[in-house]
């Protein structure tokens, strides 16, 4: 038996409807902030990424999937989807629009030690806003963001905040942060001992408990961001505020991402333990012009799906399953008039299945618990004659003889009364 990769996973039906669930949320509650759907290709040129995300980053270092094709040209699968938005957004001149307000929903692929929640292929929920500095422009993002939770029925969240400064402000923090963690070098895990040099933000954002240790009276970002950052990140909570959107301030959180400026920002959840973000992003004002394009600001997101799935599933959300329909048929005349109902049911968009003729009325009942049907309908010789139809409401057990003629309104009617309770 051929298995799949490890790390690459099926998603299966009923969890299917889901993540329909979860897409066609963000697909409504984008829209309604005035948000364009954009496909960005799975694979690009190595050096999008290694220019964009930062040649000392974790995931260019040692998790992105990187080969020569056949013209020797070195491509990688997409690990993150902003850099991606950003190259389409310079290439096909986007830049000319007054700001460009993207969304893209997809698959991202990392090379990672896979856990519960965490896969080397995963998918994101990511959206951009380009061409917009203002401060209310964060806030208004993230106001979306939590309007999307909200629609799916997420509630026990946490909006974290934090500044990373810019250009100007951020090199002093840096260099501070190094001579701190300088003197206290052999206390740190390998990895942040190698960081220290590279990238020395990222030692704070470290799980490990003896650098979660060393770290805790290490300087905070936010007393060493200049009076521009400190301005900026002021107005976004206060319109955050105005939105109506909590938070909290969290000055050791930073990003994987060299690309990162002023608002970073985390939404977690306690139920998903150490790795407890279900959503990430920030301010990005360099990295247009990074990639050859203007110097424009930017500002997005990133949701991950798996995770979000996994927390519906564990019950923090409730998600909205189309009562089924069943129809069991016991000879050709009952299946002649079978087909006929199966069709004005899907012609309302209900979903419906019908029997097939090679088994009996005690293996199509039995095919009907498997498909999961709400509601079955049963038809034979009696049914017929009369014009009737036997109703099975399958989780009571309750029937009835119904009109045949009305079995759509009355199908339309019980599905309602489902979806009250």
């Amino acid at each position: 038996m051929i298995t799949s990769i490890r790390g690459f996973n099926d998603i299966l039906p009923p969890e299917t409807t889901l993540w329909q669930h979860i897409e066609g949320a963000a697909r409504e509650v984008f829209k309604v902030y005035g948000f364009s759907e954009i496909r960005v290709p799975v694979m690009e040129k190595t050096e999008l990424f290694a220019k964009g995300i930062g040649d000392t980053t974790d995931i260019v270092e040692k998790e992105m999937y990187t080969f020569s094709d056949r013209n020797n040209e070195s491509v990688t699968l997409r690990p993150e989807g902003t850099a991606s938005v950003v190259r389409a957004y310079i290439e096909h001149r986007l830049c000319n629009m007054p700001c460009a307000k993207l969304y893209y929903i997809g698959p991202m692929f990392r090379y990672e030690r896979p856990q519960k929640g965490r896969y080397r292929q995963f998918h994101q929920i990511g959206a951009e806003v380009l061409g917009i500095s203002d401060p209310m422009s964060d806030a208004e993002t993230l106001d979306m963001l939590l309007a999307f939770f909200k629609k799916i029925g997420l509630d026990d969240i946490e909006l974290q905040l934090n500044s990373l400064g810019c250009k100007n402000c951020r090199p002093v923090y840096r260099e501070k942060l190094k001579q701190f963690l300088s003197e206290k070098k052999e206390q740190l895990c390998d990895n942040c001992q190698r960081r220290i040099d590279t990238n020395p933000l990222r030692v704070i954002d470290c799980k490990s408990r003896k650098c979660v240790e060393v770290t805790d009276d290490a300087p905070s970002i936010l007393d060493y961001i200049c009076n521009e950052c400190k301005t900026h990140f002021e107005e976004v909570k206060g319109y955050l505020y105005l939105f109506g959107a909590g938070y909290s301030i969290n000055p050791r959180m930073v990003r994987g991402l060299d690309y990162y400026t002023r608002t970073t920002f985390e939404i977690t959840s306690d139920k998903l333990g150490s790795q407890n973000a279900v959503a990430a992003g920030g301010r990005y004002d360099g990295l247009v012009r990074e990639l050859g394009g203007p110097d424009v600001s930017g500002f997005g997101f990133a949701i991950g799906m798996e995770r979000l799935a996994m927390l519906l599933k564990e019950g923090s959300g409730s998600t909205s399953h189309e009562a089924g329909i069943f129809i069991v048929c016991i000879g050709k005349e009952a299946e002649t008039e079978g087909i006929r109902i199966l069709k004005e049911l899907r012609e309302r968009s209900l979903r419906a299945e019908i029997g097939y003729h090679d088994k009996g009325i005690k293996g199509q009942m039995k095919m009907a618990d498997k498909l999961g049907a709400r509601f079955t309908l049963i038809l034979g010789d009696d049914e017929i004659s009369k014009r009737e139809i036997t109703f099975k409401d399958m989780k009571t057990g309750v029937q009835e003889k119904v009109d045949i003629e009305g079995i759509a309104e009355r199908v339309i009617d019980e599905i309602a009364q489902v979806k009250k309770v």
